[in-house]
């Protein structure tokens, strides 16, 4: 956890309102997040599976390199999408963005977007890496909405990746070929069984939970009772 500030709460209590809205015909709501993700092939392969034992795999591996996964979870539908690239450049974040909104959401009006505040999130992104008619779409389509800083606990997108981690990324890979497949086969499985992220937080319990944290920010601010 970092340094808890005015800035800290402000964006705080913007990402727990978004979640307390009721779904809004003709606006969507998605958390986007990524992941680097380092690349193992083992220098000796691991021993067949036997029932009801895990593989056994050999401790020297190679380093592959890296790449990473992009993630975005869509808080009233369940849906997740997903897309290994190399790298997350601002072009990464801009292409995948436009491939997931104009494949998904072409029909709705208004996104609010959840992220966290990295240097390639901006909308200036999509007006240097896309031609300008998408980058006009996607800035007039998405609403950002910035996880504070060492904030990520409050981004949905962290619980589907420790999810992907546990159950699909937990032994080694070592190939961007490899983890795109299993990284889809985890998307398609998860989508189709409707995994959904129960969100219980809000404002109001923030208040009670962490009440040191404001009246660290402001000891002479008297909270009034908050009923969101």
């Amino acid at each position: 956890m970092g340094q808890v500030d005015g800035e800290y709460l402000a964006k705080m209590e913007n990402v727990l309102s978004v979640y307390n809205q009721q779904p809004i015909v003709g606006r969507g709501r998605i958390c986007f997040d990524e992941r680097p993700c380092q690349l193992l092939d083992d220098v000796i392969a691991a021993l067949p599976t036997k029932p009801g034992k895990p593989a056994k795999e050999d401790n020297e591996y190679v380093r592959k390199g890296m790449c990473a996964v992009l993630l975005a979870y869509d808080l009233d539908t369940g849906q997740r999408f997903t897309q290994v690239r190399e790298q997350r450049t601002k072009a990464d974040y801009a292409e995948f963005m436009y491939e997931v909104i104009s494949t998904h959401y072409a029909d709705i009006e208004r996104i609010d977007l959840i992220q966290d505040n990295l240097n390639t999130h901006k909308y200036g992104s999509f007006y240097e890496h896309l031609p300008i008619s998408q980058a006009r779409l996607l800035s007039r389509k998405l609403a950002f909405h910035f996880t504070p800083k060492h904030g990520s606990w409050l981004n949905m997108a962290e619980i589907e990746f420790s999810a992907l981690a546990r159950q699909s990324l937990n032994r080694r890979i070592g190939s961007l070929n490899e983890l795109a497949r299993q990284v889809e086969l985890w998307t398609i499985n998860r989508n189709e069984q409707a995994v959904r992220v129960h969100w219980s937080f809000t404002v109001a319990r923030a208040e009670t939970k962490l009440k040191r944290w404001y009246e660290q920010v402001n000891p002479d601010n008297k909270l009034n009772p908050c009923k969101n």
